[in-house]
């Protein structure tokens, strides 16, 4: 069994896969950090300060205990209060389609640096089959 297993973890697709992932998941901090510290504070002072990461709306009432801010959502949320927050998730949309455009990116990339794949061996023809059939007929 457990050299069953170390072929499987020893096959190049299984340690391409667990390096992508890898790769990838380090790469998400990236983006997210470049949506988050970067592009999310510009867009902000370009529609005259709006912070997008909190922006929600309230779903429930606010617990009579709650003491914090009616305008924190990290505050409210760790305090249970039901919220929309759609502020993350316009953050969330940004991050996925500049990591889905950097991705493309890269496809098209390695795409045109490979070496086009060698054409299939022409074979007979629809006409040249059934002409050998029809004659194969005739024979026999």
């Amino acid at each position: 069994m457990f050299q069953d297993f170390k072929t499987f973890i020893m096959r190049g697709n299984v340690l391409d896969l667990a390096v992508g992932v890898i790769i990838g998941g380090a790469f998400g901090k990236i983006v997210s950090s470049l949506t988050d510290d970067v592009l999310m504070p510009a867009i902000g002072y370009v529609t005259g300060g709006i912070d997008f990461s909190s922006k929600f709306i309230l779903l429930g009432a606010v617990p009579a205990k709650y003491t914090g801010s009616a305008t924190d959502y990290a505050a409210l949320k760790k305090a249970g209060v039901a919220m929309l927050g759609y502020g993350s998730f316009i953050t969330a949309i940004i991050n996925f389609v500049i990591m889905a455009f950097i991705i493309f990116m890269i496809v098209k990339a390695a795409a045109k640096a490979m070496p086009p794949a060698p054409a299939a061996p022409a074979g007979p023809t629809e006409v040249e089959l059934l002409t050998e059939i029809r004659d194969s007929l005739k024979k026999g």
